[in-house]
């Protein structure tokens, strides 16, 4: 094992507030050692997700000062702690999403609701995440990565498409059935190609040109701006814009008996809802809650099983704050990446 340096690069949330203001701070800080059932990883590429926006803007409220984000991230194993059991060698390809722990006693993680559990922390807000260049991960936690895609690749797939599997799950799309998605940015286009793979007829609806030529590349049926009705009535949707007034339109869309899922961990304030024009005829509106570390297995086995195609717009990490000012202005195609050194 070669020897690690004493130091490091890392982004570190030191103010929240809008993003134009720059709430993150590079800073050089001491590599962090891997506790009792921690593995140490250096990290290769990260993702930049709009849960890392909701913290450096404060929409999330600070559980941690200081806190390093980045919840998708590809690493290689450098060094374990103490007690450590899982099978990861040195040098192998490790993946750390955004569930970082729970408690495993409690009513919801004993009937495999984890993602419910109330003791419950995240990488990037409890503890620090992947916007540096080593990062920590409990074993348990972490995640062995399909072959045959590149770091950059894997990184998205490490929430984008963890979550965008739950909330397909939550969606209840039937067999051959009319999916919409709303907005569709890094998650949404991973779950659309899910969908289709499924055989399920995609509509996307987003208020951005480059994501609906997306859209229509990766064969959705149709792609129109957010606020227009889809072609057809809709047997299931996903929101993934964290746009509360959007629930309305969508939940218009559905046909009788559809269910919409709202995929993103902050949303704006919903209007009010109309019984009959949005829920009569046992429409459902439902939640995602971050996932299970079983939703994580399932899907990274579909990705080793169906070759996705994960668009990227990679970054260097030195740029981390400029990444995610693009991500807030539309501004990225894909999934926003920050990788070791300079981008491929």
């Amino acid at each position: 094992m070669a020897e690690l340096p004493a130091s490091m690069l890392a982004w570190r949330v030191r103010e929240p507030g809008p993003i134009g203001g720059h709430p993150l701070r590079r800073e050089r800080v001491l590599v962090p050692a891997p506790g009792p059932g921690e593995l140490l990883l250096r990290v290769l590429a990260c993702g930049v997700c709009r849960t890392d926006l909701h913290v450096a803007e404060g929409d999330l409220p600070v559980h941690r000062p200081g806190v390093v984000p980045g919840h998708e991230v590809v690493g290689e194993l450098v060094a374990v702690g103490p007690a450590v059991t899982e099978p990861f060698r040195f040098g192998d390809r490790v993946g750390v999403a955004w569930l970082r722990g729970t408690c495993g006693r409690c009513t919801y993680c004993r009937r495999g609701a984890e993602n419910l559990c109330p003791r419950s922390v995240y990488t990037g807000w409890d503890a620090d995440g992947g916007y540096a260049e080593y990062a920590t991960v409990p074993a348990g936690y972490a995640h062995p990565l399909p072959d045959g895609y590149s770091d950059v690749e894997l990184a998205p797939l490490l929430c984008a498409g963890i979550i965008g599997y739950r909330a397909l799950q939550r969606a209840e799309l039937p067999p051959g059935g009319r999916l919409g998605i709303y907005g569709f940015g890094a998650s949404a286009h991973l779950a659309a190609q899910v969908a289709l793979a499924r055989g399920a007829v995609v509509h996307v609806l987003t208020r951005s040109d480059a994501a609906r030529e997306l859209a229509l590349e990766l064969g959705a049926a149709s792609a129109g701006d957010a606020a227009d009705p889809p072609p057809e009535p809709l047997d299931s949707a996903i929101l993934f814009a964290p746009v509360g007034d959007l629930v309305l339109p969508a939940l218009a869309a559905l046909d009788r008996g559809g269910t919409l899922s709202v995929a993103g961990i902050h949303l704006s304030d919903i209007p009010a809802l109309s019984y009959q024009q949005h829920l009569f005829y046992e429409r459902q509106l439902r939640s995602v809650t971050a996932n299970t570390r079983d939703d994580a297995r399932q899907f990274l086995r579909l990705a080793a099983e169906h070759r996705l195609q994960v668009t990227t717009t990679p970054y260097p990490l030195a740029e981390a704050d400029r990444a995610l000012r693009d991500l807030a202005a539309d501004r990225v195609r894909g999934a926003a990446v920050l990788v070791a050194g300079d981008p491929p």
